[in-house]
């Protein structure tokens, strides 16, 4: 059966829902929705009223892009108050041939967790470390060996339920089931990794609309989070104040002529509004950028102290992503804040190449390890809708030569 399975990113700008299929190591994106948020302040929803329709607006996109509905989820939740524990489990192999099993795996790391979860905390991700049997051998992946008991060290990630319980109950209302979640850094690290970053220590930032998330990875693991109460809204506040324009000139001003660093830009490229006080103004590309780069140069900036504040051993790798990271020139002031070791994150799969949506697609990657680790198979479709999914294309005239029917094509077909 196709492995199919649904990322939802409810953002304070922005909805971003993914549906990805995985298929031999890699995904590949079935649809996708980008919706303006409404009723969303800092990540937390605070008008579910207002979060509802836009929602199911979301959802209605990616409905008619597939031809099914969309029932099952994996979202994100905020990184707010998020707490670590280093914790230890115990199982004991039932089984008469006595082999480790998912099954005991499993059992040990839920013992890991008993009687150390507050009542007001929900799990939002165990991390096996290393695993022990008969508290003798030390072993990576204890599945099929030979045991009578098995030790599982972890690291425990728990959140307050105030940051998942608002977007289960909204996504129930549209009649969506959220059958898991986790950290939008857990999420964009599953996005953004490379094979020296599951070796090493790095960091993570994500610059959002209001906030701004910084992360600390140690060989793959999250280890400490922090969130900052700056994103790119005071990029638009800036501009808005400066040429004392409205928030939706100010979003064209950002889009169209400021750049992230200053190199390159021109005094001659310009567009003409109407500020508050009723006057013809003119604004140019280096005005814009001006204003515009030296608040990202802030954002940076504190995002760079706060990663010496979350961790003392050495950095060896910086990732940066979110939408701000897209503008152009962002990688040049990435490189005079931080040096050679940092580098903006890249999104490559097809139909999502942009940085907005690092963490919906990593959600997807996130649950496909996790359900693979487990020895499980999962897909948002039963097979009869499966099915229903590899049939789409048949429904529609495309010439097989043609560009449009190739890429149909490489959406549906296996």
């Amino acid at each position: 059966m196709r492995k199919i399975i649904a990322g939802i990113d409810i953002g304070s700008d922005l909805i971003k829902l993914v549906v990805g299929e995985s298929l031999k190591g890699k995904i590949y994106i079935l649809s996708v929705s980008t919706i303006a948020s409404q009723g969303v302040k800092n990540g937390f929803i605070i008008d579910p009223n207002a979060v509802i329709p836009k929602l199911q607006e979301a959802l209605a996109k990616c409905e008619n892009m597939l031809g099914l509905k969309i029932s099952k989820v994996i979202v994100t939740v905020p990184n707010e108050n998020a707490r670590f524990m280093l914790t230890e489990g115990k199982s004991t192999i039932t089984n008469e041939e006595q082999i480790v099993t998912n099954a005991d795996i499993i059992r040990a790391m839920q013992a890991s967790t008993y009687n150390k979860i507050e009542a007001n905390e929900e799990i939002v991700s165990i991390m096996p470390m290393m695993y022990q049997l008969d508290e003798k051998e030390n072993v990576q992946n204890p599945l099929g060996k030979n045991a009578e008991k098995i030790i599982v060290k972890s690291l425990v990630i728990t959140i307050p339920r105030k940051n998942i319980y608002p977007i289960v109950k909204c996504l129930e209302k549209v009649g969506v089931k959220v059958i898991d979640f986790t950290l939008g850094s857990i999420a964009d690290y599953c996005e953004i990794k490379e094979p020296f970053t599951q070796k090493a220590v790095g960091g993570i930032i994500n610059i959002g609309f209001d906030t701004t998330t910084v992360s600390i990875f140690n060989k793959g693991l999250l280890t400490n989070t922090s969130v900052l109460k700056v994103g790119s809204s005071s990029i638009l506040q800036d501009i808005a104040y400066v040429f004392k324009v409205s928030n939706k000139d100010a979003k064209i001003i950002k889009k169209e002529l400021a750049m992230a660093h200053q190199r390159g830009v021109s005094p001659s490229i310009k567009k003409e509004f109407t500020n508050k006080e009723g006057q013809n103004i003119t604004v140019s590309e280096y005005e814009a950028s001006a204003v515009a780069s030296s608040r990202i140069e802030e954002i940076l900036k504190i995002a760079k102290k706060e990663i010496n504040l979350l961790t003392k051993k050495e950095i060896h790798y910086i990732m940066i992503t979110g939408g701000v990271s897209e503008m152009t020139n962002f990688s040049l002031l990435v490189e005079e804040i931080f040096g050679h070791n940092a580098k903006v994150a890249s999104v490559k799969e097809l139909g999502v190449r942009s940085n907005i949506y690092s963490s919906s697609v990593g959600l997807i990657k996130y649950y496909d390890e996790k359900t693979k680790m487990l020895g499980n198979d999962f897909s948002i479709f039963n097979e009869e809708e499966t099915e229903e999914l590899s049939n789409v294309s048949k429904k529609f005239s495309f010439e097989e030569n043609s560009i449009l029917g190739k890429l149909f094509g490489y959406f549906f077909d296996n």
